[in-house]
């Protein structure tokens, strides 16, 4: 009599099983964490170092030929934070005028004819109103996309090791 005899080795497959229970148990708090961290530091880079919008343009020059964004203070750049929950991941700019760099605003007197603007070198001019550019400096890059999916890649497959 000819038989036929299987047999079937289970323990990959309760390997298998392990690992993707082990997502059941994943707590996404850690990963936002780090998602929020990696943002805030993009975004600091993006401001000190890059000078660009994070579609890659440059940002227009300020007239006195300085560091865009940082050169009359540290404001913007010390107001970047991030925080996170479980479920999401959230970092900008806390600063009262950041929204001013980002978007752009144009400055008009409220109570006179025209502006009082300091000059550097001293006196006063007096313009009617003063237009800042915009200079997005929070959103994602490609770059700055490729990086945080590299950590969650790499934050998700370290549950599996």
């Amino acid at each position: 009599m000819a038989g036929v005899s299987i047999t079937i080795d289970a323990a990959a497959l309760d390997r298998a099983i392990a690992r993707v229970g082990a997502l059941g148990e994943f707590d996404a708090g850690d990963l936002m964490s780090s998602i929020g961290a990696l943002g805030e530091s993009q975004t600091r880079r993006r401001i000190s170092d890059e000078k660009t919008s994070p579609d890659g343009a440059a940002w227009p020059p300020n007239r006195r030929g300085g560091s865009i964004l940082v050169e009359t203070g540290q404001h913007l750049l010390q107001s970047v934070a991030w925080t996170s929950s479980s479920a999401e991941a959230e970092w900008g700019a806390a600063w009262e005028h950041a929204h001013v760099h980002q978007f752009g605003a144009t400055i008009v007197p409220k109570n006179a004819e025209r502006l009082a603007v300091p000059l550097p070198g001293g006196g006063v001019a007096r313009p009617t109103k003063v237009v800042i550019p915009e200079r997005p400096f929070v959103g994602l890059s490609g770059e700055n996309r490729a990086e945080l999916l590299e950590l969650v890649t790499d934050f998700l497959g370290g549950l599996f090791q």
